[in-house]
């Protein structure tokens, strides 16, 4: 089992459009979310790109995500492609509420440093900032969320770009 990371490099504009990328969905009061591709080496990750999911292949509703194998399979297309990996997460969940759900926690991706973002009031404003997000690690078997001081040395918002790569269905297909 691969060590849980020291440091994730999110640069900032992966962030912005991350939360852009699911704003849609939480207009119309359902969870949006976008994938982390990137590359990890010496204890450090970074995000290279954020993918966005369209068509039938994702289910978004007002407390519930799901993404089908077939959809993850065209994932694994773009990460093989790119030479990444997954590498994290950043869904939406209703209000201020960004702790894990239970089904986020039994049924989402478990592996070990793996970086689980949970954004607030459905991502609607693009602008939030990483402190108002919630911020998990798959650590030791399970998924614990990182304090405020954690995440301010852990999690290092950088500059550069992360592109956008839409998988599945046509760019306006949610």
């Amino acid at each position: 089992m691969l060590n849980t990371p020291l440091l994730w490099r999110l640069p900032a504009a992966a962030l912005r459009t991350s939360l852009i990328e699911m704003a849609p969905d939480g207009a119309l009061g359902r969870e949006g979310v976008a994938l982390w591709l990137g590359r990890r080496m010496a204890g450090v990750v970074i995000v290279t790109h954020v993918v966005g999911l369209r068509g039938p292949g994702v289910v978004k509703t007002p407390n519930h995500l799901s993404i089908s194998a077939e959809l993850l399979d065209d994932v694994t297309d773009v990460m093989i492609e790119n030479g990444v990996y997954l590498v994290g997460q950043i869904h939406s969940h209703p209000s201020d509420w960004v702790e894990l759900s239970d089904a986020d926690r039994l049924y989402g991706i478990q592996a070990a440093g793996y970086l689980s973002v949970v954004a607030p009031n459905f991502a609607r404003d693009p602008d939030t900032p990483p402190g108002r997000c919630g911020f998990h690690v798959h650590d030791h078997g399970s998924w614990r969320r990182l304090g405020t001081w954690e995440r301010a040395w852990r999690v290092a918002l950088t500059g550069g770009t992360a592109p956008l790569i839409v998988v599945g269905g046509g760019s306006d297909d949610r």
